[in-house]
């Protein structure tokens, strides 16, 4: 038989997780009612230390029947991007989806509205849905995903060309070859 038995679990650490948890819930509860500050936001920050916009936009985004992601200028109504069906597009189209599903949360036209993307002087990038007010802050999912955004507005930044004249069309993605997986003749 085992000899801890007779070993009894300290109950100055209950104690102790006992008083955490209650001031935690003391201390939500003090911010939820307004009785302390609630941390400052990302875009509150911003707006205090008075951060320029580099370059901002509003797209509406679509997708085609044979799966490729149109991207319009709200500004020009004219297409501005397009990426192909396979594009490595899933980041724009699954925060798409985010802001479409929130739109009918709140009993708003899904289709309505255009979203704003802006680029800030200190590096951030957010994306805006004027319709709900939600705001993303696109560089908290990573560097990769934060760049699905920033090329919609490489036309558009300072010395920029602008709306194009034609849509950037995304690479295609290569064509899956016969070849079998590990690259031999067979």
């Amino acid at each position: 038989m085992s000899g801890f038995t007779n070993e009894r679990f300290p109950k100055s650490a209950l104690f102790a997780a006992g008083a955490l948890i209650t001031m935690s819930i003391i201390t939500v509860g003090s911010i939820r009612a307004g009785l302390l500050p609630a941390p400052e936001t990302a875009p509150q920050s911003r707006e205090r230390r008075q951060v320029a916009v580099v370059a901002t936009r509003e797209f509406r985004f679509e997708d085609r029947e044979d799966g490729a992601l149109l991207v319009t200028d709200v500004a020009t109504d004219r297409l501005a991007f397009v990426f192909p069906a396979g594009s490595n597009t899933g980041f724009i189209r699954g925060v798409m989806r985010g802001l479409m599903r929130e739109r009918r949360l709140n009993e708003v036209d899904e289709r309505s509205g255009a979203v704003t993307v802006t680029q800030w002087a200190d590096g951030a990038l957010t994306l805006r849905d004027g319709e709900t007010g939600r705001i993303i802050e696109l560089g908290s999912f990573g560097q990769t995903n934060r760049a699905a955004f920033a090329q919609l507005l490489v036309p558009y930044q300072p010395g920029g060309p602008g709306t194009p004249e034609q849509p950037i069309v995304a690479a295609a993605p290569e064509a899956a070859t016969t070849a079998p997986f590990f690259g031999g003749a067979g």
